[in-house]
């Protein structure tokens, strides 16, 4: 973290030396992350009054000139916005170009259907593009394998020991676990200076899945993963980087017609995601990716094949 962006956050209102090292540790480095926090989070964060938290806010808010702005000024912000590949034109062409950053793409579909493939292959790409960029991956469910990454970095003629050491992989064993991990990216950004363009979490709900059983939980589950997708959708806007989640499925009981395949999370991990994409298994081995809700982009669908160099058109 550098001496000025210390400064700033010392001089809010309300914070001290204790209260700065309490924000910066929580991955609040600067006076933006501050400006887009909610009061809830700060008292979470460093114990002060929701008081104390509003002023410490309006002041971030205030330094930063925080309003509104024109759709010129949108654009020319658009125009920062990476596309990063998965290596299949088609696929590509689905989201209009590629990968973006600064958004949440989330992939859902049922065991088998590529959804690690794809994390794997995004992690590559991004890497053969841009080789000063770092990837971070949140693996939940013990399916990242450097052998893997290993052959789809032969593949796209990358130095296999290079790429691997530009991937920081993280196992989480639970979602407090998992939720921690994430606010620590900021601090590989900030601290020790990694250029962060990707962020994998696979898979995003197996342990919100896993812990809490039963309607009587549904509550709070929900809000639990609103916060974690709070986390992620701010690293996404404040970084510039693409937060690419993997998702389960399960069928809905009551549906008789179409298909009954809905994603875990609900309405909570639907509205937070920027695009969202249903991943099923297709005929003779290929799978099908559905767009299915995307901001500036029409639903439609393409057919790809995993094979041992990533991803194909068929």
């Amino acid at each position: 973290m550098s001496e000025e962006n210390n400064n700033d956050v010392q001089n809010l209102p309300g914070v001290g030396a204790a209260t700065a090292e309490k924000l910066v540790s929580s991955g609040y480095h600067d006076m933006l992350s501050i400006a887009v926090a909610s009061p809830g989070q700060l008292v979470d964060s460093t114990g002060v009054s929701e008081a104390v938290a509003r002023k410490m806010i309006n002041a971030a808010r205030d330094n930063m000139n925080m309003g509104f702005e024109t759709g010129t000024e949108v654009m020319v912000r658009r125009g920062q916005v990476i596309k990063i590949s998965c290596g299949c034109s088609s696929f590509n062409t689905l989201l209009g170009g590629g990968f973006e950053t600064g958004a949440i793409v989330e992939c859902f579909g049922e065991f088998g259907s590529g959804k690690t493939q794809i994390g794997h292959v995004l992690a590559v790409q991004l890497l053969k593009a841009y080789p000063n960029a770092s990837v971070v991956y949140i693996d939940t469910e013990n399916t990242f394998r450097p052998e893997r990454i290993e052959q789809l970095a032969r593949a796209a003629e990358l130095d296999v020991e290079d790429t691997l050491s530009k991937i920081i992989v993280a196992r989480a064993y639970n979602s407090d676990h998992q939720m921690l991990l994430a606010e620590k990216v900021d601090g590989l950004i900030k601290e020790q200076g990694k250029d962060v363009k990707l962020l994998v979490v696979d898979s995003l709900t197996a342990h919100f899945r896993a812990e809490f059983i039963g309607r009587g939980t549904l509550a709070e589950r929900q809000q639990k993963l609103n916060r974690h997708m709070h986390t992620l959708g701010r690293l996404s806007s404040s970084n510039n980087m693409c937060v690419f989640v993997t998702n389960q499925v399960m069928s809905k009981p009551d549906q008789f017609f179409g298909d009954p395949t809905t994603a875990i999370g609900g309405h909570v991990v639907a509205h937070a995601s920027t695009f969202r994409i249903y991943l099923r298994k297709g005929k003779k081995g290929t799978r099908v990716a559905k767009l299915i809700d995307a901001p500036n982009l029409p639903d439609g669908e393409c057919v790809f094949e995993v094979v041992e160099g990533g991803l194909n058109d068929v």
